[in-house]
């Protein structure tokens, strides 16, 4: 019997070393790739503009330029513009 106890101390020893090293080393990865993670975010934040704010289209100037593309397409309709002449036009008013 003493050699059996004797055998389960050991392996109860063995098995709470490996336990606490294992988690040590888990540990110790979390922190590394912490640390990895803290210094990719400040080199991208280094890198990378602040993102700007895009210009919102005035709703005045987009009506006015649509009521225009409409009286295009009418003259080039009624014949009173060739296909190059509307076209030309269209990229005027759209630029």
């Amino acid at each position: 019997m003493p050699g059996l106890l004797r055998g389960v101390a050991r392996t109860a020893v063995i098995a709470g070393t490996a336990t606490a090293v294992s988690n040590r080393v888990s540990r110790r990865q979390e922190g590394r790739w912490a640390q990895q993670d803290a210094e990719r975010q400040r080199a991208y934040q280094q890198q990378a503009p602040p993102p700007s704010e895009a210009p919102q289209p005035n709703t005045d100037d987009m009506t006015s330029k649509i009521d225009q593309l409409r009286q295009l397409t009418d003259l080039k309709t009624q014949g009173a513009l060739s296909e190059e002449e509307f076209e030309a036009q269209k990229r005027r008013i759209l630029a």
